[in-house]
């Protein structure tokens, strides 16, 4: 089995892992959504304390945090991307990589103290187990942080209603607020190094018939692209 039971597939880093990698140097250029997420975990942020990244696919972001945190857990469903994860980590001696999902975490209760998720299985309603898993593993005064698109604004916000017309963001926001989970707009950005970077990850991002759309209306390597962070204090 290449995945953990109950693992909801993703369309693009399983398939794309390559080209997602190039999409995740290309996020954040300019380090706000890091920074509100440190200001949003505290004085301390994750410095000396126990992480969890959910969803970490090849470990992208898990040496950051381990720069400073006392561990780092990343829980990934599928088996292959939590073999690169453990490659691209097994020089850090506070790092470990584990399969499993997010709705039955492979950890015991009250084990961190910061959680990290973006654009992993928490996407609104239908996410409860997951947050039920939250607040199992998540000690008095920890925080978890989730990071999802901002469907209402942004050139990226505008492709995303088109390619997932489904979503409605209205009920997304009020489904977090109904349980309890802050929002921070956070304005993050794509910036390329090249052009065809840029389209790689378009298509792997939309259905070719959108993403050929939006690049067609899209001119240069950048793209403004808004998030929303959901923070929760336990």
């Amino acid at each position: 089995m290449t995945s953990a039971p109950g693992a909801i597939p993703s369309p693009n880093i399983w398939h794309h892992t390559a080209t997602y990698e190039v999409e995740n140097r290309a996020a954040d250029p300019d380090g706000r959504l890091w920074s509100a997420m440190t200001e949003v975990a505290g004085p301390q942020a994750w410095s000396g304390r126990d992480v969890l990244d959910i969803g970490c696919g090849t470990g992208f972001h898990l040496p950051r945090f381990a720069e400073t945190a006392r561990s780092v857990t990343g829980v990934e469903p599928h088996r292959d991307l939590v073999a690169l994860a453990g490659r691209r980590t097994r020089r850090l001696g506070n790092i470990t990589v584990r399969q499993g999902v997010a709705q039955a975490l492979p950890l015991p209760d009250a084990s961190v103290d910061v959680v990290h998720a973006r654009w992993a299985y928490f996407f609104g309603p239908g996410c409860e187990p997951g947050l039920a898993e939250l607040a199992r593993v998540v000690r008095r005064g920890g925080t978890a942080l989730v990071i999802d698109n901002d469907a209402t604004r942004s050139t990226f916000g505008a492709w995303f209603r088109r390619g997932y017309p489904g979503v409605d963001p209205d009920a997304v926001e009020r489904f977090w607020s109904l349980h309890g989970w802050t929002r921070v707009p956070v304005d993050m950005g794509w910036r390329f190094s090249s052009r065809a970077d840029l389209e790689a990850v378009v298509r792997i991002e939309f259905a070719p018939e959108v993403a050929e759309d939006v690049l067609a209306g899209h001119r240069g390597t950048e793209v403004d692209y808004a998030v929303n962070l959901w923070w929760k204090r336990f």
